[in-house]
């Protein structure tokens, strides 16, 4: 049986996707009733992602997210990383550790400042061969349209990251395989900083031409920190599920990182910028973690570092940003 946790947009397409295998049945975990009635009465999430359809007959919906681990054998984590600890820290290691744990999520855990995968392996004991990863270039809006996606399942289990392929492979949804797990793990954290980065200059009235080179520039920053924290000899980082999620983070209109930073760049307030949203930027909590890593590691990545300036030290976004996009290679 699988479970899945979490009830946001990609969450929602995730559902979607497992569910167009005719026969199954998911148990999915909902902390809002009004998601829950919604499903149930209108086959849809009222919250997020209105257009995709859920069969509410082969979803086994509840707010109780042990109950949902423990009658499940494979658990989708789709909870946004700032609600991770709070959601899953009272659970007992000795249920997750007889558990497979696939995780959607692209943020660090605040509070351990861990990818999700350390974070289960450090604070539950879940051995590494029991977790996979699931990485895009995808937007929940484009699954729910049935746009042909590729996403990319990675772990050091490749009998496991076969089961996860063939559970969300289907007509509109091809899979690839990596055993590269914590490296693209951490680039799906780094593409939301920088896809902040790219909606500032884009909010600040720069054009393609600039943000070309921004994000150029950031590709090589994320990838220098990316061999710091997961170091491996072949990795290629021109792959879909790191250059095809750095692009259509950066690029397209559905991003929310891009949004959120957009704003900010047009003289939102933070705060002012996630209510007008009404949904988690993982990118501004991944800006503070990784600045803390940047610092015990004592690295030079000036993106990074003006980012975390104009989000959590009030700087001048025009200011800021223009000295780095005027000083960039």
């Amino acid at each position: 049986m699988i479970g899945l946790l979490g009830s946001g947009s990609w969450a929602t397409a995730i559902v979607k996707i497992l569910l167009e295998e005719k026969d199954r049945i998911i148990n999915w975990w909902v902390r809002e009733p009004e998601v829950i009635e919604g499903v149930l009465s209108e086959r849809h999430n009222p919250l997020y992602l209105r257009e995709a359809f859920i069969d509410s007959d082969r979803v086994h919906l509840s707010s109780d997210i042990r109950d949902v681990v423990e009658s499940s054998d494979e658990v989708y984590i789709v909870v946004p990383s700032a609600f991770v600890n709070k959601a899953l820290g009272a659970l007992p290691p000795e249920l997750m550790q007889s558990k497979y744990f696939i995780s959607a999520t692209k943020g660090m855990v605040p509070e351990t400042n861990q990818v999700v995968t350390e974070y289960l392996h450090s604070c539950f004991g879940v051995d590494a061969r029991r977790m996979a990863v699931c990485i895009g270039p995808t937007h929940a809006e484009e699954t729910a349209q049935e746009r042909l996606s590729y996403l990319t399942v990675a772990s050091s289990n490749e009998a496991l990251a076969s089961k996860v392929r063939m559970q969300l492979k289907c007509h509109y949804v091809k899979t690839n395989y990596s055993d590269d797990m914590l490296g693209l793990e951490y680039s799906a954290v780094f593409k939301n900083i920088y896809a902040v980065a790219v909606g500032m200059a884009h909010g600040l009235g720069y054009g393609d031409n600039l943000i070309a080179v921004l994000i150029t520039n950031a590709i090589r920053e994320g990838v220098n920190l990316g061999y710091r924290l997961a170091p491996k000899d072949n990795r290629c980082p021109y792959q879909t599920a790191l250059l095809g999620d750095m692009l259509v983070t950066c690029y397209s209109q559905h991003s929310r990182n891009r949004a959120f930073g957009a704003m900010i760049g047009r003289g939102y307030s933070v705060k002012g910028a996630q209510l007008e949203m009404n949904m988690v930027a993982e990118g501004y909590y991944a800006v503070a973690c990784v600045e803390k890593i940047r610092r015990e590691l004592n690295l030079n990545m000036p993106i990074l570092e003006t980012v975390y300036k104009i989000l959590y030290e009030k700087g001048n976004c025009r200011r800021l940003m223009r000295h780095i996009l005027e000083n960039m290679e």
